[in-house]
């Protein structure tokens, strides 16, 4: 079996077409880390769309942020598929020792992988049918995970 290929990426573009796909792969579990989410595009119809069939198949969203305020103010179709699923939808807030992270990952189903280096560049790595290439990342998530608190909630927005 010949081992998965790594996709590199330097552009939005290339990022966000990456990404359509990680979203359109999952199944069970979508797991994203990034400062805010702003490039993960979350109030974007095609975004929207693709995790509404996500959700209703029965997936799991995960989000991990340093703040939730971008989203708040600029994604009000996340906020309410957040209204509309918040059963399978979990938001948590880093803590202030957590701040410097500056990665950005979304990983679906322990599969698939596409994660930028640094959140103010878009120059990163797509790998697709490989649990592998997700363990570094898969391990980072957790522990963020852990040590954040819940956050963005349907309710906390006024919805």
């Amino acid at each position: 079996m010949a081992a998965p290929a790594i996709q590199r990426f330097d552009t939005r573009a290339a990022f966000q077409a990456h990404l359509g796909t990680a979203f359109g792969r999952a199944r069970a579990t979508l797991d994203l880390f990034d400062p805010d989410c702003t490039p993960f595009a979350l109030g974007a119809p095609e975004t929207d769309a693709l995790l509404r069939g996500f959700l209703r198949h029965g997936g799991r969203l995960r989000l991990a942020m340093h703040t939730a305020t971008a989203l708040e103010r600029t994604a009000p179709r996340f906020l309410r598929l957040l209204r509309d699923y918040e059963h399978a939808i979990a938001c948590r807030l880093t803590p202030r020792a957590l701040r410097d992270l500056t990665d950005s990952f979304c990983i679906a189903d322990d599969l698939h992988i596409v994660r930028r280096f640094h959140a103010d560049h878009w120059r990163g790595e797509a790998a697709f049918d490989a649990p592998q290439e997700i363990d570094v990342s898969r391990e980072r998530f957790s522990a963020i995970w852990g040590e954040s608190l819940p956050g963005l909630r349907a309710a906390t927005t006024g919805l």
